[in-house]
């Protein structure tokens, strides 16, 4: 690696107006100098949640290992907009790095959406042989194809995607028919609802815990770890462990930010990122199996949802062979090699 101490760093910033800047996130210590390159990496999780925990120490490994060179400012809790908004921010270049589900991303590149396909993976085991092997490749490939956006290595967890209600629980296919359910802007678990015969209908994040309050919907549909941290166990009834889709949160990039960087920064940038989202991939595995106990003290009904007839609608409603069609047959090919044959 080069002698970063030997670069001539911008003079733009002072320290005093540095260590204001990124005082609530402690990316900055008394003895920071200006760096070279700034990056801003968004997301919407709470500063508190295990994605900005480990950034936050990935950005002072990739602070200390350039010498101050390279400063990675983290901009939690959506504070740069909704995720369609930032999505647009860090395709523009104006955010550098954004962390972003399958299931949203797939708005702009539709072929993402594979790994969101429902009741496909069965286990953390197929997951992870799927996103770090030949279905996470293809995918990165897909991504980098928009020419402005490109995916790091490595994917962090959210998840399994379960369903909250406050009128009925969900235990077989048939409890969600006309059921109004606020589901994200996503075609693919829009049509997995559809396929059920429920109401799914999209309404931002922010509005999802007022809507169940008013009973503008029924229910949503999100991992555990997100019932407990937005508290929906305050206004939902049921918690149905319907599993029906994996989610994860891409670590995107901006291709021209990220080329700005000599080679050998690029390296140390992309080592941090994919060591923090392996070392997030453990915390949330962790902080799972604590979750259910601490959902049931706080009053929400876990209920079980056997997948299988959940599956197999699916298939009597054409869905696999639908997004088999949509997604071509070797992407196609490429999933069932690790989730199975689907249809």
């Amino acid at each position: 690696m080069s002698d970063f101490t030997r670069r001539n760093f911008l003079k733009t910033a002072s320290l005093a107006s540095a260590a204001v800047a990124a005082a609530g996130l402690g990316l900055y210590s008394g003895k920071s100098q200006a760096a070279e390159f700034k990056l801003k990496f968004a997301n919407n999780m709470p500063i508190t949640h295990s994605m900005n925990v480990r950034a936050r120490e990935m950005a002072k490994a990739i602070r200390e290992e350039t010498d101050g060179a390279v400063q990675i400012q983290i901009f939690p809790s959506s504070q740069l907009g909704s995720d369609t908004d930032t999505l647009a921010q860090v395709r523009s270049g104006a955010v550098d790095m954004f962390a972003l589900s399958p299931v949203i991303l797939g708005t702009l590149v539709p072929s993402v959406q594979i790994s969101a396909v429902g009741f496909a993976f069965k286990d953390y085991e197929q997951v992870w042989s799927a996103m770090d092997g030949d279905l996470g490749a293809h995918v990165r490939a897909e991504i980098a194809k928009t020419e402005t956006l490109f995916a790091f290595d490595k994917i962090w967890d959210n998840g399994f995607r379960v369903t909250t209600t406050s009128t009925r629980p969900i235990v077989t296919p048939d409890d969600l028919k006309s059921m109004k359910l606020r589901v994200p802007p996503s075609p693919i678990i829009m049509s997995i609802f559809r396929a059920f015969e429920a109401a799914p209908t999209s309404i931002n994040f922010s509005e999802v815990y007022s809507a169940l309050q008013t009973r503008i919907v029924e229910g949503q549909e999100n991992p555990l770890t997100l019932v407990s941290s937005a508290k929906l166990y305050e206004v939902q009834k049921y918690c149905s462990l319907t599993n029906h889709v994996w989610d994860g949160f891409w670590m995107l990039g901006n291709s021209a930010s990220f080329n700005r960087l000599p080679q050998d920064m690029q390296a140390v940038v992309s080592k941090h990122i994919n060591a923090a989202v392996v070392a997030q991939r453990d915390d949330l595995a962790t902080l799972q199996g604590t979750i259910r106990d601490t959902l049931k003290e706080k009053g929400l009904e876990l209920v079980e949802s056997p997948p299988e007839p959940f599956r197999q609608r699916l298939q009597s409603a054409n869905y696999y062979g639908d997004w088999h069609e949509k997604f071509g047959d070797a992407a196609w090919a490429i999933l069932e090699k690790y989730a199975g044959k689907l249809a």
